[in-house]
């Protein structure tokens, strides 16, 4: 179970590294305007904005990893930027996107209940 669990930890901090790099060096290219349903005008005014917002879901991403590699003493790493990965998708899905809810909130959600499965 803890390896399930781990394998899943990491997929969600792949997944935040992927919005990363949509949200801070694919923001006014076709790929990120396409994720994030964006004009080229829109995401001209909004750049530093994404940019900003890819920064945090990087150091979500890196506390998941950090977790992970810290074995048994990673545990509170892991559920703790689990939590927040999930109060930031539920907040998303409320406010910008109900996609948000299943992309970003709801394999965290999963990540989570394994991780507390497997300890």
């Amino acid at each position: 179970m803890l390896l399930v669990s781990n394998i899943v930890v990491g997929l969600v901090a792949l997944l935040h590294i992927y919005i990363l790099v949509l949200e801070m060096f694919l923001w006014t290219k076709p790929a990120g305007r396409k994720a994030f349903g964006l004009t080229q005008e829109f995401a001209d005014q909004t750049k530093v904005l994404g940019a900003n917002q890819g920064l945090y879901n990087g150091f979500l991403a890196v506390g998941l990893i950090y977790g992970l590699v810290q074995g048994p003493a990673g545990l509170s790493f892991k559920v703790f930027f689990l939590a927040c990965v999930v109060v930031a998708g539920v907040y998303g899905a409320a406010t910008a996107s109900k996609k948000i809810l299943f992309v970003q909130a709801v394999p965290a959600a999963i990540a989570l209940a394994l991780v507390l499965l497997a300890r």
